[in-house]
């Protein structure tokens, strides 16, 4: 039976969301299903959802309502939500949509298959969520979503973190490190596979290695993935202040293919609206390490997230994020308003903030960011960089990335070839000739390009 069902996913959320699809994938393909990508000749369809923050949790439910309407005219049989959303909330999921026939949560994945085959044996709707706990080093052949030459590597499962706002501890359970042996075999297959960047992701990268091996191991880790035969680009997401280590720092000058860059989620700089988040560290900290950070590495991007409208958020605490920000410009942020999430100590904050005023002040905020963008955008002009080449426009023009930009979170840059014939996944040097808010326009470099 199994060698005639045809599988499709559509995945939500985040990168580490997209990871376990990709895992998932391959369990399926590893026992012998149909793996396809176009909706309406699958049998089962899968929507891998996301439930962190209100927003993520509507568009998920959103695609499991529109799949649903279209399930009763169409191929699918079995429709399964897995991921966040399912586990934090199987039985509703289950209860007000009818349509829905399984409930698969986060560390369940690896049952998959006999979800689906007890399904078409018994005919019964299940929900299998709970283990919480489950073995970080499964050791599945993944099918990647990204193009081949990127991929992401989840170096550690869960978060000891008690951040007030956050439900992703009582989802995915506590902090779990996979074996560094583990993760470089998997970097060395995706290499000989053509895979060229590869992003280092966990809910908290930076504490990797401390439950496994004692002692914080992230730099240790990024040398040796950095020695990976093949691999161009290695970038690090989600790494928190308090952990990042001279011996980190160094780590990323020291490797010329460890991109520059590096993703520091602070989320506020008040200290009050940071003890309340339940945040380690303090505004003195957040400036010590950006500091340290731009003095060893004067090229480093650094991006950010932010929340604005926390409960108690005053406009004098606001306006001290504002003037952080226009004093330290960073290179990328993504600004959040605050999410009230059932089953957090934040929910229960008496002093919740007006809708209006948060989503006022995350304009206000990227207002500000669109012009640091610009002008950081304009000191490139002139210079030669190195760019990855993901694709054409519908003119022709192709579109890449640079060592400062992440996939789909951050900018692109559009490059004029100038008849030279470059591939999807190749790299190229760039000559940066013009400066969007957020992008950049450049030409292929050669010996006219001064």
């Amino acid at each position: 039976m199994a060698q005639k069902i045809n599988i499709g996913m559509v995945s939500l959320g985040c990168d580490k969301n997209r990871v376990d699809a990709e895992l998932m994938l391959g369990v399926l393909r590893e026992r012998g299903y149909n793996i396809v990508s176009d909706e309406k000749i699958a049998d089962v369809i899968i929507v891998n959802t996301c439930g962190f923050i209100e927003s993520a949790s509507q568009e998920s439910i959103d695609t499991i309502l529109e799949i649903a309407k279209n399930k009763v005219d169409g191929r699918c049989r079995m429709l399964i939500a897995s991921g966040c959303l399912a586990e934090r909330y199987g039985d509703e999921l289950l209860n007000e949509i009818p349509e829905l026939d399984a409930a698969v949560g986060v560390g369940n994945f690896v049952q998959i298959d006999e979800v689906i085959k007890d399904f078409f044996k018994f005919g019964k709707r299940i929900k299998k969520t709970g283990n919480t706990g489950f073995d970080v080093d499964f050791n599945g052949k993944r099918i990647l979503t990204t193009p081949r030459y990127t991929a992401y590597v989840k170096i550690a499962e869960g978060c000891n973190n008690a951040c007030t706002y956050c439900i992703i501890p009582r989802l995915r359970g506590r902090y779990r490190s996979r074996s560094m042996e583990g993760i470089l075999k998997e970097v060395d297959a995706l290499s000989k596979n053509g895979t060229k960047e590869i992003i280092l992701i966990a809910q908290d990268t930076s504490k990797y290695g401390i439950d496994i091996y004692g002692q914080n191991k992230l730099a240790e880790l990024l040398n040796r993935v950095a020695d990976v035969d093949g691999i161009e680009w290695v970038r690090i997401l989600y790494c928190y202040p308090e952990d990042i280590s001279d011996e980190l720092i160094y780590a990323i000058k020291s490797n010329d293919n460890i991109c520059n860059y590096i993703d520091i989620p602070i989320q506020h700089i008040n200290n009050e609206i940071l003890k309340r988040m339940g945040r380690k560290t303090r505004r003195q900290d957040i400036e010590a390490i950006i500091e340290k950070l731009r003095s060893n590495i004067p090229d480093i991007i650094i991006r950010t997230s932010l929340i604005v409208g926390f409960p108690g958020e005053t406009d004098e605490q606001f306006n001290e994020l504002y003037e952080f920000l226009t004093e330290y410009k960073l290179d990328r942020i993504g600004v959040f308003t605050y999410s009230m999430e059932e089953g957090t100590k934040a929910a229960q904050f008496e002093d919740q903030i007006d809708e209006k005023l948060k989503k006022a002040r995350q304009r206000k905020l990227m207002l500000l960011q669109k012009r640091i963008s610009r002008n950081k955008n304009k000191a490139k002009l002139g210079k030669t960089l190195k760019v990855l080449l993901e694709g054409t426009d519908k003119d022709g023009i192709m579109i890449g990335r640079t060592y400062g930009d992440a996939p789909d979170i951050d900018g692109i840059i559009y490059v004029k070839t100038m008849g030279y014939d470059f591939k999807v996944g190749d790299f190229a040097d760039v000559y940066v000739t013009d400066a969007l808010d957020y992008d950049l326009i450049g030409v292929i470099k050669n010996e006219s390009c001064k």
